[in-house]
């Protein structure tokens, strides 16, 4: 018997690292708004003014009271000139007009602005078409109202949300940190790229994927140097690795092997809080906490190292963030037919094509094996194989995970 969960089913599995993620939810801090991109919101914003601030023109041209228009064209007053910018102070009487730029604010007693393209201009007078009350106006907080609530704790801080907290004036905003990774490679058959390899040797190709794959969801990973296949040492790295970084990530010796020590000093020095998923490929994931880390252990496989990275790893540093919007999992039709006779949930290598007739389709990569990394290269995304024994044709929807995902 172990004191830990062990062979979970996937939405298990999820359900715990979720519940773990949220407990150890990291502090906020505040960043100037230029730094704030990307990041997870900490605190709900309300809007401090309304936008747009003033009534303003949408349009080049002129601004008029619409009750001064009588038939298809009407002769005008020209009286002024109001640019984008300081308000002039001007004011309209009966049967004036005043010049008028996009994003200026409104006159006084004006309601209406006149295209420059549809006016004819005659000395100071300026010959104007029939126009509905409002046309071409943007009236104060039509887009939102002082007070509203604009952008809400948990979402994450794409460019045009930052946009939005900049036209209120907010020049920072409080956000959740992102966590500091650790990553490690495992084995003594591993060789640095570009050194020479022995018989037995293969070269780790595992730390730049996931530092890559790190790097791409916005974290800045730090890799350290590859444990060695020694109990002792495998315990020194991680303990110390634990102490320091709020994530640490491993690749291979999580299984069940003589050589595979990192659940024992997982169990031994910290808790773990479930190990093997009923997951294909990524079976032997092992999930811990250690000191101040939350420890993923991702099978050795590179394959393995992909699904569990795309699934349970992005799942932990958003519930660390305290991001409440789901990444995209997008929905496309099956490329040919596949059968799958075992109960696990299966991750499958493969590309995504859009149609002319505009419908998503998944191509699955004919290679099995989670150690063929070309075909991992050759997709750009994993889809996903429910549960259970499955034959699926030409057309089942499938879910998709892609590689880049917002």
């Amino acid at each position: 018997m172990t004191d830990f969960p062990t062979g979970l089913l996937f939405d298990e599995a999820m359900t715990i690292l979720a519940q773990v993620g949220a407990e150890y939810r990291l502090n906020a801090e505040t960043l100037a708004l230029p730094r704030c991109h990307g990041r997870v919101l900490a605190q709900d914003v309300d809007a401090p003014l309304s936008l747009p601030p003033f009534d303003n023109s949408a349009m080049d041209g002129f601004a008029l009271r619409q009750a001064d228009l009588d038939g298809e064209h009407t002769a005008l007053s020209l009286i002024g000139e109001q640019f984008a910018g300081l308000a002039a102070g001007l004011s309209l009487g009966a049967g004036q007009c005043v010049r008028i730029t996009t994003g200026a604010p409104m006159p006084a007693g004006a309601d209406t602005v006149a295209i420059k393209e549809n006016v004819r201009i005659d000395g100071d007078r300026v010959i104007v078409p029939a126009l509905a009350r409002g046309q071409n106006v943007r009236y104060a907080g039509e887009d939102v109202g002082e007070g509203e609530r604009v952008l809400r704790a948990g979402q994450v801080l794409t460019p045009a949300r930052v946009s939005l907290a900049a036209s209120m004036g907010l020049a920072s905003l409080s956000v959740r940190r992102r966590p500091t990774v650790a990553v490690f490679t495992s084995g003594d058959e591993l060789v640095e790229p570009g050194m020479p390899l022995a018989p037995g040797q293969i070269y780790d190709s595992n730390r730049d994927l996931l530092m890559g794959l790190l790097r791409a969801d916005g974290l800045e990973p730090t890799a350290w140097p590859r444990l060695p296949d020694d109990a002792k040492q495998v315990e020194i790295a991680l303990r110390d690795a634990a102490c320091a970084f709020d994530l640490v990530f491993t690749c291979g010796a999580v299984s069940a092997g003589e050589k595979d020590h990192i659940p024992a000093v997982l169990r031994e020095f910290g808790r773990i809080h479930f190990w093997k998923v009923k997951m294909r490929p990524g079976m032997p994931l092992v999930f811990a906490s250690m000191d101040q880390a939350r420890m993923l252990g991702l099978p050795g496989n590179p394959v393995s190292v992909m699904a569990t990275y795309l699934s349970f790893g992005r799942a932990l540093i958003d519930a660390l963030q305290g991001r409440a919007e789901p990444r995209a999992v997008l929905r496309a039709r099956l490329v040919g037919s596949i059968e799958k006779t075992h109960p696990r949930r299966e991750f499958i290598r493969a590309r995504l094509l859009s149609d002319d007739d505009g419908v998503l389709r998944v191509d699955p990569n004919p290679a099995t094996g989670s150690h063929r990394l070309r075909a991992a290269a050759d997709s750009d995304a994993l889809m996903v194989v429910p549960e259970g024994p499955q034959r699926l044709g030409e057309g089942a929807v499938m879910d998709v995970l892609p590689y880049a995902l917002g």
